[in-house]
């Protein structure tokens, strides 16, 4: 009868003793992991968010005229913007949020000092005389919608399905060309 009750001992034995050696290795992998990371991010550039940079808005001509936004690291900041389009709206409602205006990723822009990264938004892409009429845009880096910040626009403009370019490091491709 003895080694009944023994045999449950000995297992809760076993298992604190494989539960001790699980957790000391672990705890080694964490801070192995930790030292790495930490490690690893003072080399790399992080992503942006909103409050890392200062913007600023032009109104442009060609491709029958859009807004160009102009996106640079605040002193002391660099940090990178993927290539996808802003999370921008010229109002609270849904219809005025911008759709994105390219089909694809653009390549990763890092920021830094002067260089900057631009987007193009073309506030209205159809072709009659619907749309209401903005003063301002709403502006985040995509992810960070929380902490947009409201921009003046030029001028006051009619927007209607509006759409926006990704980030690109060329201005010349930040041109939202309607189909």
């Amino acid at each position: 009868m003895r080694s009944r009750f023994a045999a449950p001992s000995a297992r809760l034995a076993l298992a604190a003793v494989a539960a001790v050696g699980l957790t000391a290795t672990a705890t080694a992998t964490a801070t192995a992991t930790a030292t790495a990371t930490a490690d690893s991010r003072s080399t790399t550039v992080r992503a942006c968010a909103t409050k890392d940079l200062s913007f600023k808005v032009s109104l442009k001509t060609q491709a029958g005229g859009y807004f160009l936004v102009t996106a640079k690291a605040k002193s002391g900041v660099t940090c990178y913007l993927e290539g996808v389009f802003p999370s921008a709206s010229f109002g609270s409602s849904a219809d005025t949020e911008v759709a994105p205006a390219e089909h694809a990723v653009s390549d990763r822009v890092t920021l830094s000092g002067s260089t900057a990264a631009y987007a193009g938004i073309n506030p209205k892409t159809t072709n009659d005389d619907h749309g209401r009429q903005f003063d301002f845009l709403h502006l985040a880096v995509a992810g960070d919608e929380s902490n947009a910040v409201t921009l003046a626009l030029p001028e006051t403009t009619t927007v209607d399905r509006p759409v926006a370019t990704n980030w690109h490091a060329d201005p010349a491709d930040a041109v939202p060309f309607s189909s």
